[in-house]
């Protein structure tokens, strides 16, 4: 995601569903995203780590700062000293995280949460990115990574613009999301519009009480294997604004 200021910070929630409480990684990455060809990257990420209740705040600026031995032991440290993590155990609930640039900065940022305990009896239910999206290598991308184990999956894809009126000024929002669905080796595999475009979708999504508010808004519900994939969130005609994407994991 492009990783402004303001109400344009990169936003990343995360809901675990469950009776047990699950460990996690979240990161932000800026710096390494130059060697897969990304550019004007975020150059040092700060992230923070809110929680609901009496959760107390975490805030990292960068990863080796308060917990670099043990987030060496998980295996997938960040690879700049200057990107950020938090390592953290957290019951059942919504999280959210906030990537944003150090001194106000700007540019284009990762966030990322792994699940590092898969055999607890709580899982991450649903994944969410809301930020600016721009058009050309600046539209928003959402990556997740179904593993194996668990068989099948039925997901749930969202692309969020119009109803997000109650938090910002409609001039704002993405106005019109369009949603595509690509798999590991980039091939697309869904894409849509205006979320009631083909009925037998729109009924699942509606009977899975996820149907968006807004006509314009974007959905799609497929049966997906273990695997990595990639959903795109983007403008119609090149419209861009604030916007969220949203991936819900219904199980088997």
């Amino acid at each position: 995601m492009r990783v402004q200021t303001g109400n344009n910070v990169g936003i990343g929630g995360f809901i675990i569903t469950g009776t047990a409480p699950k460990q996690v990684l979240v990161r932000a990455i800026g710096p390494s995203l130059t060697h897969f060809g990304v550019p004007d990257v975020l150059a040092d990420p700060i992230l923070e780590l809110h929680g609901q209740d009496a959760f107390v705040t975490i805030i990292n600026d960068n990863w080796r700062d308060t917990q670099e031995d043990a987030i060496q032991a998980t295996g997938i440290p960040p690879t700049d000293n200057l990107e950020s993590a938090i390592l953290a155990t957290l019951p059942p609930g919504a999280y959210t995280g906030i990537i944003k640039g150090k001194n106000n900065t700007s540019g284009v940022g990762l966030i990322e949460v792994y699940d590092l305990a898969r055999g607890a009896a709580s899982k991450l239910a649903n994944l969410s990115t809301r930020a600016l999206v721009g058009t050309g290598s600046d539209v928003m991308i959402a990556g997740f990574l179904l593993s194996d184990g668990s068989g099948d999956s039925r997901v749930v894809v969202r692309g969020i613009g119009p109803s997000l009126a109650n938090s910002f000024p409609a001039s704002a929002l993405l106005a019109n999301p369009t949603l595509e669905l690509h798999d590991g080796n980039g091939v697309l595999t869904l894409s849509n519009n205006d979320w009631q475009d083909d009925p037998a979708q729109a009924a699942e999504i509606s009977a899975a009480g996820l149907a968006p508010t807004n006509n314009l808004e974007s959905a799609m519900a497929a049966t997906l294997p273990p695997g990595l994939y990639t959903a795109i969130l983007a403008g119609l005609n090149n419209g861009t604004g604030i916007g969220l994407v949203e991936v819900y994991d219904l199980g088997p």
